[in-house]
């Protein structure tokens, strides 16, 4: 039985590795790295999976783009015991500047196309979303250009400190301790 189910929203290919938008895709697959040997496919899913924390936790990578990562969580809630509330969904927030981290329990999409097909697709939008900022290019007509650019060297060392925040703070997350969590990783 599945208590939380991680989900890191990003684009397939291996041109978009490295970019704004693939952030959450990236770290979760960084974050990882202490709890998985490996990711699996699993076709049914359209996504790369693991199991952690003695298969209470899922992680997930959709293998469909980010604008239809709603199907394969749809899928994945059929199919498991998991409900929406039991599932964190790290992506990226042009709302935030660069290396900040929000957890938010609920609520839009935001304009995030991702988050957008996710709420349709299940029809609620009451999961978990660990926000990662990536900042904003300051005119809305950038903003396609700008999600799929890669980080310079300096952003990058800015988004290791925060990814370091996050580490500290990710067994609370894990046992939905959310708010101490929250108090945390939102105190600068």
């Amino acid at each position: 039985m599945y208590k939380l189910c991680i989900i890191g929203l990003g684009n397939p290919d291996a041109k978009y590795d490295g970019t704004r938008h693939n952030i959450g895709k990236d770290w979760l697959k960084n974050l990882s790295i202490e709890f998985l040997k490996e990711f699996n496919k699993k076709t049914k899913f359209e996504a790369k999976f693991g199991e952690s924390h003695s298969k209470e936790i899922l992680w997930l990578i959709p293998t469909n783009y980010m604008n239809e990562s709603g199907k394969t969580i749809s899928k994945v809630l059929k199919s498991t015991n998991l409900k929406s509330n039991m599932l964190l969904i790290l992506h990226d927030d042009l709302d935030l500047n660069l290396g900040e981290v929000r957890i938010k329990e609920g609520g839009g999409h935001g304009g995030h196309n991702g988050l957008r097909d996710i709420i349709n697709k299940i029809g609620e939008n009451n999961f978990m979303r660990l926000r990662i900022g990536i900042g904003h290019p300051g005119l809305n007509n950038d903003v396609t250009n700008w999600v799929l650019t890669k980080f310079s060297p300096n952003e990058k060392k800015e988004l290791s400190k925060s990814f370091s925040k996050l580490k500290e703070v990710f067994e609370m997350i894990c046992d939905n301790q959310i708010h101490k969590a929250q108090k945390i990783l939102h105190t600068k």
